[in-house]
């Protein structure tokens, strides 16, 4: 009797571990790792890479004051015509921030879009306002600029907004101005602030200027009237992000 109820007992027990091993298995697929519904296959899209590819804006910095800028698009402006090289690639937008011979010399950009745009102090401060420009490709903002050598109501500068978000903002001739203080919270990307020390402010108010700013980069220009750039002196300008770029150098922005 003993050993029948135990041979049965055992047999239970087997039996049941028998069972038990069956349903756990029935929980893993076939790879042999728990059901998640995620992990790498289903999430292929996050792991590829973001880049699509797309043709990104570059900026040439020419020396001086002068800048040209191609964007996404293939538009070329051009920015205070005056030193360096590089006037060779047709212009669908000028821009000048105003009439100081360093800085308005159009005549260098031979080639011309039939629909090219040329935008001076004048048309920037219509109606003695600050004006903004939407071209489609880039959007133009003239902002406040001046100083004892500069008559505000006869310079500019300018904000550009490319189509991809991309916000550059060009002091022209100036020092410090109220406006700057309004900049920190349009999240600029790029600051080109003027910093001879001559006709303008130096490097120790340019480097206060860029901190009032915020701009992801603030980069150096205008800083020795009479030659493209001065290295020595654009080390004496100091900003969280600061870029430093010589004349003929092109960035991809």
């Amino acid at each position: 009797m003993y050993r029948k109820l135990h041979s049965g007992l055992i047999f239970t027990l087997l039996l049941a571990m028998v069972l038990l091993m069956v349903g756990c298995a029935s929980k893993t697929p076939s790879g042999g790792l728990p059901a998640t519904g995620g992990g790498p296959e289903a999430n292929s899209d996050e792991n590829q890479t973001q880049s699509d590819g797309a043709v990104k804006a570059k900026l040439l910095y020419q020396g001086h004051a002068s800048l040209r800028i191609t964007t996404a698009e293939g538009k070329v402006i051009y920015i205070d015509p005056y030193a360096g090289e590089g006037y060779d690639q047709t212009a669908d937008l000028i821009l000048v921030t105003h009439e100081h011979s360093d800085h308005n010399d159009i005549a260098l950009i031979a080639s011309r879009a039939p629909d090219c745009v040329i935008i001076t102090e004048k048309e920037a401060l219509a109606d003695g306002k600050h004006q903004t420009f939407d071209l489609g490709y880039v959007t133009v903002e003239a902002t406040e600029a001046g100083n004892k050598n500069h008559d505000p109501t006869q310079c500019v500068g300018y904000i550009l907004a490319l189509s991809d978000g991309t916000k550059i903002y060009i002091s022209g001739d100036t020092s410090k101005t109220a406006q700057m203080e309004t900049f920190a919270s349009m999240n600029l990307d790029y600051a080109f602030l003027c910093c001879d020390g001559i006709y303008n402010m130096d490097t120790a108010e340019a480097s206060e200027c860029a901190a009032i700013i915020g701009a992801r980069h603030s980069i150096p220009y205008h800083i020795a009237p009479g030659k493209l750039f001065d290295p020595e002196l654009a080390q004496q300008f100091q900003a969280e992000g600061r870029m430093i770029i010589e004349p003929g150098e092109e960035i991809t922005l």
